[in-house]
């Protein structure tokens, strides 16, 4: 459901009593956290118990499972997510009662008010840069308030609301939201066309990006990794129109980069100098070479706010990760278990190259399901190639999350196009036969890896089950 946001956004100690149609997600859930942490009230609904709704119900936040109109109780204003359908009760009776209706992004922008906002942007790496950031601040003794897309394992927590007058937020581009925020400064890690099913063209995605950083402060800045064709096309734009660019990456054009980069097994290590002055040593205990940019992005932007490289730097060391980003769900017999949401070949592509730097000799074991309809219409093909870099490849059926399904548009599509012994490639549409085909592929020294952006993250824990009940029958 496409809500549209109003020309003004009244500051969240505005809204009056607010309700989330949606709470349970990763985006609504963080705003509802903020919103209830100063004070305003709120509830929500949603269809499934998510792991976002505990924390919010530990803050006495009552959170509904299921829509109906009467939840709504004495609410003001009412919060929708993006994947609310045109006959949800709630929204129904929120028009009924002629009650201030907000996308997401206004929700966002509320809680955001008066604060300088440090977007987090990109076709990827959004929230695991989001998290990496606000890691880095916090250990340079700053207390931002922040919100992000999943949950952050060193606080169990998706958002909360700091005291100093920093807001990080992640930035999302697949519905426009991003472009609502007006921030001080951003972080744009990756442009690499997707949501076509909002967006239309290429052209117009890149162009949202552009439009993106005409809504920076005057005074603000981006920082954009160099590395990458998209974010340095934007820099060329955003140089042009007068903003202040500062770009990372192991380039050496780029202002501050990473030198002598080594990966080793789930760890990451490199050198850092910017503009030829060398600032010392980053160290990561994430996997994965994508992962060191989005960690000198954070970097970057702690830097040209004036805090201190090795407070920052400890920072990023500490980070260990936030939830399905190259997740660990659990080891046994030697075989490990991860869970990633990647959902678009660029995503495929990095979380495997990490995989495979986990692995060591041993395999790489994917589990693949696509999201999407149109994203698999459109990209299915290139996901297949890129999961070409496992050893032992299943494919699940499309998660169509808001669209309806076609037909003619299902796994077999990226199935196909695996660049993969056919023996090393099973088309597994249901998530339990998924785990069955994992656990019995799966040998001490190998890696399992589940990708996508749905219910497959559901999968490694019963691979996991299946392996302990294998070793327990032996």
């Amino acid at each position: 459901m496409k809500i549209p946001v109003p020309d003004h956004v009244l500051p969240a100690a505005e809204l009056g009593r607010v309700h989330f149609t949606g709470i349970g997600g990763a985006g609504l859930s963080a705003i509802a956290r903020i919103m209830a942490m100063r004070g305003v009230g709120v509830s929500g609904s949603d269809d499934n118990d998510t792991p976002f709704l505990a924390p919010l119900r530990e803050l006495g936040v009552t959170c509904h499972l299921g829509y109906a109109a009467e939840h709504l109780g004495d609410a003001d204003t009412v919060v929708v997510t993006t994947a609310a359908r045109e006959d949800n009760p709630e929204v129904l009776e929120a028009r009924r009662r002629g009650l201030r209706i907000l996308p997401r992004s206004a929700g966002l922008a509320a809680v955001m008010a008066g604060q300088r906002v440090l977007a987090v942007a990109g076709t990827h790496g959004k929230t695991t840069t989001t998290g990496l950031l606000t890691s880095a601040l916090l250990a340079a003794g700053v207390d931002p308030s922040y919100a992000v897309g999943g949950v952050l394992t060193a606080t169990g927590r998706n958002a909360d609301a700091g005291s100093s007058d920093l807001f990080v937020a992640e930035a999302d581009e697949s519905d426009g939201a991003f472009l609502v925020y007006r921030p001080h400064a951003a972080i744009v890690t990756n442009v690499e066309a997707d949501h076509l099913d909002n967006w239309g063209t290429e052209e117009a995605y890149k162009q949202a990006f552009v439009d993106f950083v005409a809504t920076l402060d005057p005074d603000g800045f981006l920082v954009c990794v160099g590395d990458d064709p998209g974010a340095t096309e934007l820099a060329r734009h955003a140089r042009a129109a007068g903003v202040e660019v500062v770009t990372v990456g192991e380039g050496v054009d780029n202002d501050v980069r990473a030198v002598d980069l080594e990966l080793q097994g789930g760890t990451s290590r490199c050198r850092v100098v910017r503009d030829g002055v060398a600032l010392g040593e980053l160290r990561l205990s994430i996997p994965g070479q994508h992962y060191v940019l989005d960690a000198l992005a954070a970097l970057a932007l702690g830097l040209r706010l004036g805090h201190d490289f090795d407070a920052l730097a400890r920072g990023l060391a500490e980070f260990g990760g936030t939830a399905r980003r190259m997740e660990l769900k659990g080891e046994v017999d030697g075989i490990r278990v991860y869970d990633s949401y990647a959902h678009h070949p660029a995503e495929i592509a990095g979380d495997l190259r990490a995989a495979r730097s986990l692995a060591g000799d041993g395999k790489v074991v994917a589990a693949f399901q696509p999201h999407l309809v149109s994203r698999t219409r459109i990209f299915g093909e290139q996901m297949g190639r890129e999961l070409g870099a496992a050893d032992e490849v299943v494919v699940l059926d499309v998660y169509v999350a808001r669209e309806a399904p076609d037909e003619s548009v299902t796994g077999r599509l990226v199935a196909d196009a695996v660049p993969l012994p056919t023996e090393a490639v099973t088309y597994a549409p249901g998530l339990a036969d998924a785990a069955e085909v994992l656990a019995r592929l799966a040998r001490p020294g190998d890696v399992v890896v589940t990708l996508g952006a749905g219910d497959v993250t559901t999968v490694g824990p019963r691979v996991l089950r299946l392996l302990e009940d294998r070793r327990d029958a032996d």
